[in-house]
């Protein structure tokens, strides 16, 4: 009896605690699981907070609607970290309130990001734009992300009082090194990293770089002894990487390789969109594109010590995408201050259509693609070549533009003023501004070569000129393949170009100031010297002095010499932009005579040189048979001696 009594009780009692942990489960809020770590991710937002019109005739990104993505990926989620891998500014007419409203971070924080990087634009407005920008968004009495930057620093003091007024911005604002952070019973170590190619591409930075994979194992250790000594436990490390990938590589592959205890690195700079995650030495690698089309999302479970990712997804912020009724709001009241602060001052607003244009235009990755004359790149370089002989007054021989600072092509369809921008808002200090220096002929010369030599090896440094025809063959001697080259006068006319004439040509600052790196991208080969009207060298830090202004002493921004020349096209686009007209002529020839056209130095050292290894070859064959004959020769008379 009492052994029944017992086991009855037993099972009573088992019953009870089911039903009351069914009763929980069916009323209590779902929540993640103590072992499963989400992360939201974004990178290279550059400002834009409105949808852009994609190819296929849709939209994508736009931050209200990205906002609605976040929110249901949190509902999903509740205890994901939302994070961003830099170069959240610097691409649309939303960035001329950088300085004074600090829009895009502001804008992020409204968002909920936990925490962002700086990427190389970040700095386009210089050490005191950045500084501005950080006070104005410390100072806003909002919610804005932490600012992770663990080997990006000013030095400790500079002449100017740059670096001193940076570290001021960066304690008042709380940059810092990495955050911990406690989402779902995990903890999450976040620490911020810039690359190489970051640096090379903020010349004005004002920054010192240091090894990203000694500082990141630096990072790593001192933050998981952190968390293990507060907390007793390990966390899930995350870095936020503005140094990229590529191919599959790149630098983000490379410091996975070297440092041991990263777990996910969201990998920003290089634009890539990953639809997979690239694992190495246990670490994910995920990107999810540039200007919000996506937002990333990673799950990884964690067993205490190591997360493993259980699954991967970008989700699409596409016209199927309904936008946050907040934070659309929010976006229109600062599209509002754009109009009234900046763009009053030019005549113009936010969304007033330029003309209609019929013809598809090269897109960005095209752009970036083979060499080849694109129509994109010769409207830019027509309408600063037109801008700056009206704001002068006087003739300009060449204008040129790069890959590298075409951020958006232009649409088919209705161009507005906000596309234009957007197209060409890359600047130095400040929006884009056109600048007038001079080049010897020869310099011009090896212009054309870093567009014909140059572009391979670096993607953005394929050239577009106006008042220049030229060709050049893709097979010939590196540094010698332009075989013919002319300026081409308004009239039509051709015209040699003398060595050691000096000829005027206009560009953007950002690429003005990059052609004091030819000589370090070419090893050394090929030199390009900015000069003034008297032939006198202009340095790179001396090009404020040389900024197109028009008769009022206002500087000519490239963004608004493209504008004025479509709106002066009547409100339909040019016929002479329905495709190219053969101003660069690429092609790929063996044919003795394209070879050795206009050869110069390289091609004659490397005809020698191959001369020499012919000369060479032939001789050592000579030698060889000469050996071989007498080898016969006395074998023969061996056989002779024997037979008799």
């Amino acid at each position: 009896m009492n052994g029944f009594v017992k086991r009855t009780g037993a099972l009573i009692l088992m019953l009870v605690v089911l039903a009351a942990s069914c009763f929980t489960g069916a009323f209590a809020a779902p929540e993640e699981s103590a072992y499963q770590a989400t992360v939201l991710f974004t990178h290279d937002l550059h400002s834009h907070l409105l949808s852009s019109r994609a190819e296929d005739g849709g939209t994508f990104g736009g931050y209200a609607k990205l906002m609605t993505v976040i929110k249901e990926a949190r509902a999903k989620y509740p205890a994901a970290i939302l994070v961003d891998g830099g170069d959240f500014s610097m691409g649309s007419l939303f960035q001329t309130c950088y300085k004074s409203e600090a829009i895009e971070l502001r804008m992020m924080g409204e968002m909920g990001y936990d925490a962002t990087i700086f990427g190389n634009h970040e700095f386009d407005y210089l050490p005191e734009g950045l500084a501005s920008m950080l006070s104005v968004a410390a100072s806003a009495d909002e919610a804005v992300p932490a600012i992770l930057n663990a080997n990006y620093l000013p030095p400790k003091e500079s002449e100017d009082g740059s670096a001193e007024l940076m570290w001021q911005a960066f304690e008042n604002y709380g940059v810092r090194e990495y955050m911990i952070l406690k989402r779902g019973g995990i903890y999450f170590a976040v620490f911020g990293i810039n690359g190489y190619d970051s640096d090379d591409c903020a010349p004005n930075s004002g920054m010192i770089l240091e090894d990203p994979a000694e500082v990141s194992q630096e990072i790593v250790d001192k933050a998981v002894a952190e968390c293990k000594e507060l907390y007793g436990t390990e966390p899930v490390v995350v870095c936020l990487s503005h140094s990229g990938t590529t191919d599959g590589k790149g630098e983000d592959y490379e410091l996975a390789q070297k440092v041991d205890g990263i777990d996910l690195i969201v990998s920003g700079h290089t634009h890539t969109q990953l639809s997979e995650p690239i694992e190495v030495n246990g670490t994910y690698i995920v990107s999810a594109g540039e200007y919000g089309k996506y937002l990333g999302v990673a799950n990884m479970h964690f067993d205490g010590s190591k997360a493993t990712l259980a699954d991967y997804e970008l989700i699409p912020v596409d016209e199927s995408v309904a936008e946050d009724p907040h934070i659309a709001e929010k976006v229109r009241e600062f599209k509002t201050i754009v109009e009234e602060n900046y763009l009053a001052d030019y005549g113009m607003s936010f969304d007033e259509m330029l003309l209609d244009n019929p013809y598809k235009f090269d897109s960005v990755d095209e752009v970036y693609g083979t060499q080849h004359e694109s129509t994109l790149g010769n409207v830019f370089a027509d309408a600063y070549k037109v801008a700056a002989e009206k704001a002068t007054g006087e003739t300009v021989d060449v204008a040129l533009t790069a890959t590298g600072v075409i951020r958006e092509t232009l649409p088919v369809g209705l161009i507005s003023v906000s596309d234009v921008f957007s197209a060409a808002s890359l600047g130095v200090g400040t929006e884009g501004e056109l600048v007038r220096v001079y080049l010897t002929g020869k310099d011009l010369k090896a212009a054309l070569e870093v567009d014909a030599s140059v572009q391979p090896i670096m993607k953005s440094a394929q050239l577009f000129m106006s008042g220049v025809q030229y060709s050049f063959n893709t097979n010939r001697m590196i540094f010698n393949k332009v075989d013919t080259c002319n300026l081409k006068r308004a009239d039509g006319t051709l015209e040699k170009i003398d060595n050691d004439k000096l000829y005027s040509v206009v560009t953007g600052m950002y690429v003005g100031q990059m052609l004091g790196s030819v000589k370090e991208k070419s090893f050394g080969l090929l030199s390009i010297t900015p000069r003034d009207k008297d032939g006198n060298p202009v340095a790179i830090e001396d090009f404020v002095n040389y900024v197109v202004k028009d008769e009022n002493g206002v500087p000519v921004k490239e963004w608004y010499a493209i504008a004025s020349c479509l709106k002066a096209m009547g409100g339909e686009m040019s016929e002479d932009y329905a495709q190219p007209d053969g101003r660069k002529v690429v092609y790929s020839s063996f044919a003795p005579a394209d070879m050795l056209r206009n050869a110069n130095v390289f091609t004659f050292v490397a005809l020698a040189v191959i001369i020499l290894l012919l000369a060479v070859i032939v001789l050592v064959v000579r030698v060889i048979v000469r050996r071989i004959k007498k080898r016969k020769n006395k074998l023969s008379k061996e056989d002779a001696q024997d037979e008799e």
